[in-house]
């Protein structure tokens, strides 16, 4: 029946999306009408009437072309918003890994640093001068991560304790020969403090440092965990607006996902050309 015909092509015209899927919609629109229409029939109408009374059921071609558009832009906005979305948080993720890592790394170095400048200014030292100790505290005050330093004499450590005794032992059972603290300010959900120590026969140093290292790690994570599940998401709706979907592709999309999907595209394209 031309009519109904040109009432669905007229509904999708000009409605951009998948082909394939566009020309099934439309056949399933087709036969919807001529559902109708013969049901019409079978009531004892003619046919042009039957023809027109289902379109009108069914809407007119202004606002049924309206519909339909407005609910492929709808698709393809969410799609879109989805796949915007989880990449913005990847690159995100990314980002506040790296910015953590290279303050981390920066830290890292810095700590270093002062416990070698430290190291220097006590060797060959027997005592620490009330000028050493303006020194050390210059070092420590000059970092933002050092909150406590503690050195130990190793020889009047070893004098005391007698025997074989490692170096951690003593530290942990000696006081320290000289200590200096500070506050450093540093959120408990954010920072930790981990300890930083070096020594030689002569001096044993041990620092209490902040640190973000527990939170790197989770921070990938999350972002990462968020990424994957968005893409998969984004690649499913495509997945399903072609008729291609299946478990097996969900796996593809979350196990291994872009290059999931780009196995997925490949294999649509092998098949169009079949």
């Amino acid at each position: 029946m031309k009519q109904i015909e040109s009432y669905v092509d007229e509904v999708y015209h000009s409605v951009g999306g998948n082909k394939k899927e566009i020309e099934e919609l439309k056949e399933e629109m087709k036969n919807h009408l001529l559902e109708a229409v013969h049901e019409l029939r079978t009531q004892g109408i003619s046919e042009q009437e039957a023809i027109e009374i289902a379109i009108n059921r069914f809407g007119g071609e202004t606002e049924m072309r309206s519909v339909v558009r407005q609910l492929f832009k709808a698709q393809k906005v969410f799609a879109k918003s989805v796949l915007n979305i989880a990449v913005i948080l990847l690159i995100l993720s990314i980002t506040v890994f790296g910015g953590i890592y290279v303050v981390e790394e920066r830290n890292s170095s810095e700590t270093s640093n002062v416990a070698s400048d430290i190291s220097s200014l006590l060797q060959g030292e027997s005592t620490i001068s009330a000028d050493m100790d303006n020194e050390i505290q210059q070092l420590v005050q000059g970092t933002d991560q050092i909150s406590n330093i503690k050195i130990y004499n190793v020889r009047e450590v070893k004098r005391e304790f007698k025997g074989n005794i490692t170096t951690y032992e003593y530290t942990k059972k000696a006081s320290p020969t000289y200590e200096y603290e500070r506050i450093v300010w540093a959120p408990g959900w954010l920072y930790n403090y981990g300890p930083y120590e070096i020594g030689d026969k002569e001096w044993y140093i041990a620092m209490e440092v902040k640190r973000l290292g527990s939170i790197v790690p989770l921070v990938a994570l999350l972002g990462v965990t968020i990424y994957i599940t968005l893409f998969t998401i984004w690649a499913t709706i495509n997945a399903y607006h072609h008729k291609r979907l299946n478990i097996g592709w969900i796996f593809a999309f979350t196990l291994f996902n872009f290059v999931g999907y780009l196995i997925y595209v490949l294999v649509g394209k092998k098949k169009e050309t079949a």
